[in-house]
């Protein structure tokens, strides 16, 4: 498969995915955003870098 097939349909996916919980349950993603906003911004790059690792494996146990 081309890189410029699968790109556009993994973003896709991301955004279905990241539009589920909004969907079914506005209220606590309204206080989870609401949450993540007071975290300081090192425990939001600890986040971040813990997601792309976890992400990286799974991309890697797929292939």
């Amino acid at each position: 498969m081309d890189f410029w097939q699968v790109f556009p349909a993994a973003i896709a996916l991301v955004l279905v995915i990241e539009g589920i919980l909004p969907f079914l349950s506005p209220g606590r993603w309204r206080s989870m955003v609401a949450t993540v906003a007071q975290l300081d911004d090192a425990s939001i790059r600890r986040f971040g870098l813990g997601s792309m690792a976890v992400g990286v494996v799974l991309l890697y146990l797929v292939n």
